[in-house]
């Protein structure tokens, strides 16, 4: 079972559309390319749209504080299109595969 165990803060950040889809589209060029900065700076592992399209997900490595931060700036949230909730975890177990991507 020690192969399934990880360690280090994680967050969810949730974004909620509060505009509508065509103001959303409008700065979707922009949030792609914030997030290709989080992704490569290694802030965030996973990322991709709520089902259905009300808003998206994204894992992000390290503690609210910081995440916060980070998703403050996100181009949706700045041009005031979508909220966002920052939920902090600590990962207690993860797969083999992703383990080291978590530490």
């Amino acid at each position: 079972m020690a192969g399934y165990r990880s360690e280090g803060p994680l967050c969810l950040i949730l974004l909620t559309y509060v505009a509508p889809l065509a103001d959303v589209d409008a700065q979707l060029k922009a949030h792609i390319d914030w997030l290709e900065v989080g992704f490569d700076e290694g802030v965030f592992l996973v990322a991709g749209r709520r089902t259905p399209r009300t808003g998206g997900v994204i894992l992000a490595r390290g503690e609210a504080d910081a995440v916060t931060e980070v998703a403050r700036s996100d181009p949706f949230v700045t041009s005031g299109v979508a909220s966002f909730e920052v939920v902090p975890f600590s990962v207690s177990f993860a797969a083999p595969a992703i383990n080291d991507l978590l530490t």
